[in-house]
């Protein structure tokens, strides 16, 4: 399998730029309503794609265990250090496209603002489906090129590609735009169905967001939200969808897999664990897991 880029968010101070810094909280709280409304109510096993900081994962309160997943090393000791150390958190540095868990291991995986990273994102759902059981909810956000905006642009002739066809569109580099019903193909193709859609960030508009009080926005957008089965014109979407049962088999056993050689019996030392099939080890620094390649 060729390895698709990578983007990498190490050393980013993005959580307080972006976020805290940066006049986000509008769109912070609409994605805490979506997930209010998507979440399950309970679960054991939670697995955080591209957790980065840890910002969602406090949204994540009615799961017994969260796994955070970052390709990003410095990303996850920002998140350790908002989160702590403790039973109920465990921390990877690790690659989407070749997760270090074994098969039909999580009952529930988040992934939020990270698939417009990704290059081969139907190689990605592939692999995220093999790490789920049957049934499990997995909630996706993705950014919609059939956003308002990007066709007022398309109709006026300031842009040049086209927001109603199915390709995806690379507008920089590793930031890509997708047609909402080729995410929805790319889904059942890896073997979930959809359950459930939600459009956000309908007031995305910096004079907007200047003009009306956050919270008024927020009760706007979390109305607006519910129109999303019906279409998906915002710039961000969220859908719920819920794992096949072409994966029906026993329990899994332990819990990681060499995800170089797909190996699941590793030994475990204070720091790294230890492939026995082809002998590599992935250090364990501080309590995180570090399964990237070097």
């Amino acid at each position: 399998m060729t390895q698709p880029p990578i983007c990498n968010y190490e050393g980013s101070d993005y959580q307080t730029t972006f976020w805290e810094e940066g006049g986000r909280a509008y769109e912070d709280q609409v994605e805490a309503v979506a997930l209010r409304r998507l979440l399950p109510s309970e679960g054991k096993l939670m697995l955080e794609l591209g957790a980065g900081a840890g910002r969602n994962t406090q949204r994540y309160r009615n799961f017994e265990r969260v796994v955070l997943l970052d390709y990003s090393f410095t990303q996850m000791q920002q998140a350790q250090a908002r989160l702590g150390k403790s039973d109920r958190y465990t921390y990877i540095a690790g690659d989407v496209y070749r997760l270090p868990f074994v098969d039909r291991l999580f009952d529930a995986a988040t992934m939020i603002r990270v698939l417009h990273h990704l290059a081969e994102a139907p190689q990605a759902l592939d692999e995220i489906r093999r790490v789920l059981q049957p049934g499990a909810i997995f909630i996706l956000e993705f950014a919609s090129k059939l956003n308002l905006k990007a066709i007022l642009r398309y109709i006026l002739r300031l842009q040049s590609w086209n927001p109603f066809t199915p390709e995806s569109v690379e507008f920089v580099p590793l930031n890509f735009d997708f047609h909402p019903r080729t995410v929805r193909q790319w889904l059942h193709a890896a073997d979930f169905q959809l359950e459930r859609q939600l459009t956000l960030s309908h007031f995305r508009i910096g004079i907007l967001k200047k003009l009306i009080p956050t919270k008024i926005l927020v009760a706007l957008d979390a109305m607006a939200q519910l129109t999303g089965d019906w279409w998906q014109l915002t710039p961000s979407v969220f859908t719920r969808s819920r794992a096949g049962d072409s994966s029906k088999g026993a329990a899994p056993e332990g819990f990681f897999r060499c995800p170089a050689c797909g190996q699941t019996s590793l030994t475990e030392s204070p720091d790294a664990l230890h492939c026995t099939n082809c002998v590599r080890t992935w250090p364990i620094v501080d309590g995180i897991y570090d399964f990237r390649e070097t």
